[in-house]
């Protein structure tokens, strides 16, 4: 089998809805049923058939790259990028990774626990030969708020700060793009992920692949709650 491009892991930032908590640690190191929530994310990676991930680490990011190291814990191998003495968001993070990326290559928010085909997603990716895939949910504003437009399987709009009415989609918070989408970004310089996902939209390079299932994400007290619930029931079965 093909192996599957590799996965940028996006946990570089402050986490400030979680503290007291990310005070002391990163957010990939918040504990979910006993275990730092980035075990978790590797664990499902390996069993998606996933065997390299650049982790994108900004604060606290020595303390991940010491609990992970290389990954062979968990049958990946990880290394990090690091964003340097300012956090260069989402867009910059990856901007700055991207040499140790593949030619096309997975990003996964850091915060983001999801049920998702990572190799359907690039099957869809390799057919559709467009610049870019995003996973999208219909979520109705249900678990956060709906930023994607997506219509007769393609995306017609996207934005966190322009809303219109008929985002009833999520981004799901996995994406695989080609290590070209970058180019003429700037180098060491902050920008958000998703101003690249607006101008590929725009350009009819971003493709759709609709995920049924809910995602799960610690970026919230109640999310962490949620998740925690979430993986003890699956425990039970």
């Amino acid at each position: 089998m093909k192996e599957l491009p590799a996965v940028a892991i996006l946990a570089g930032g402050l986490a400030k809805r979680l503290r007291p908590i990310t005070e002391v640690i990163p957010k990939s190191l918040v504990e979910v049923d006993g275990r730092p929530f980035i075990f978790h994310q590797l664990g499902q990676l390996k069993t998606e058939g996933i065997t390299r991930v650049v982790c994108c680490v900004g604060y606290k990011g020595e303390m991940i790259e010491s609990v992970v190291g290389d990954g062979g814990a968990f049958g990946v191998h990880v290394s990090y990028s690091y964003d340097g003495e300012k956090l260069l968001g989402t867009g910059g993070a990856i901007k700055k990774a991207i040499k140790k990326l593949s030619p096309d290559f997975y990003i996964l928010y850091g915060d983001s626990y999801l049920q998702v085909s990572y190799k359907r997603v690039n099957d869809k990716f390799c057919r559709e030969d467009k610049k870019g895939i995003l996973t999208v949910f219909r979520n109705e504003n249900t678990w956060d708020l709906s930023n994607v437009y997506y219509r007769d399987k393609q995306i017609i709009a996207y934005g966190k700060k322009n809303r219109i009415p008929e985002m009833a989609y999520i981004d799901y918070g996995l994406s695989l793009l080609k290590s070209e989408v970058f180019e003429g970004y700037p180098e060491d310089e902050e920008f958000d992920l998703a101003d690249v996902y607006e101008k590929l939209v725009g350009e009819k390079q971003l493709v759709g692949f609709e995920v049924t299932e809910r995602f799960y994400e610690i970026g919230s007290l109640k999310g962490l709650k949620e998740l925690e619930a979430f993986i003890k029931s699956r425990k039970q079965i």
